[in-house]
């Protein structure tokens, strides 16, 4: 049997484009505008993505085995060991639609009224306190020196305040009252180890995420326009993938002529 190889399709169905009936703007599409508007626009109003990359397979197994640890807590209404060791009194939250928060292609959503965009983001995890107030949790996993009990201030991180302050969002545009505090599990490999032995060896912590919300109403009016603008966006200042293309593009080009020629 021959081995399939999956190609790089440069023309998305516009289905699936701002303004199509399957677009929505979820959380890591937000994260994606403030990373580089130009490469946001190429993709969501043009319909071209930058190229995948393969899956962090190792997270997302990390990310299964909690939801697995979690869940049983989560039926039998109890608190994890990493809740008691770091005092925090809450259990899963137990809701109907768990399930449906947590698929990343629907997740919790909202349409915001000013600007008609639909909103969405799948959580990892929800607790919920003895005083009813939802708390977001999302997982992490990692391999780095030292105990992590606190975010820095890298670009990553950065991204992770956001993506809990828009689940917040949205679980209080649903009616929900939400904790500002949220929380990230990180599972971090020591690489300390003698050797290998057939395991990684974690330490979990958890990480508190003050989230802020403020920024998203006002940064939901500038994505709107943005979308419905005629003329390219601003580059990202970070942005690898614009310089590329310019540059990429113009030496095509020079190619091009001079054969032409």
């Amino acid at each position: 049997m021959a081995e399939y190889i999956k190609k790089y399709n440069p023309n998305r169905a516009a289905d699936w484009n701002y303004g199509g009936a399957k677009w929505r703007l979820s959380r890591s599409k937000i994260d994606f505008f403030f990373e580089c508007p130009r490469c946001f626009y190429l993709d969501n109003v043009l319909g071209t993505k930058r190229p995948g990359f393969p899956s962090f397979n190792l997270n997302i197994a990390v990310d299964e085995l909690f939801k697995k640890e979690f869940d049983i807590h989560r039926a039998a209404g109890t608190r994890h060991p990493v809740m008691e060791q770091y005092h925090v009194a809450a259990v899963p939250f137990k809701h109907e639609m768990m399930d449906t928060w947590r698929d990343p292609f629907v997740g919790i959503t909202h349409t915001h009224t000013p600007t008609g965009l639909v909103v969405s983001g799948g959580v990892d995890d929800i607790w919920i306190t003895p005083e009813k107030k939802l708390i977001i949790v999302d997982y992490k996993s990692t391999s780095k020196e030292g105990k992590i009990e606190a975010l820095g201030d890298s670009p990553w991180e950065m991204q992770y305040t956001r993506q809990l302050g828009v689940y917040r969002w949205l679980l209080e545009q649903n009616g929900f009252d939400v904790e500002k505090t949220g929380y990230l599990v990180y599972a971090n490999a020591s690489k300390d180890e003698l050797g290998f032995d057939n395991k990684l060896v974690f330490e979990t912590t958890l990480v508190p995420v003050e989230t802020e919300v403020d920024w998203i109403e006002p940064t939901l009016t500038t994505i709107k326009a943005c979308l419905e603008q005629k003329t390219l966006p601003k580059t990202g200042e970070k942005c690898e993938y614009c310089p590329y293309r310019e540059a990429a593009g113009k030496k095509l080009q020079a190619v091009h002529f001079a054969n032409k020629n």
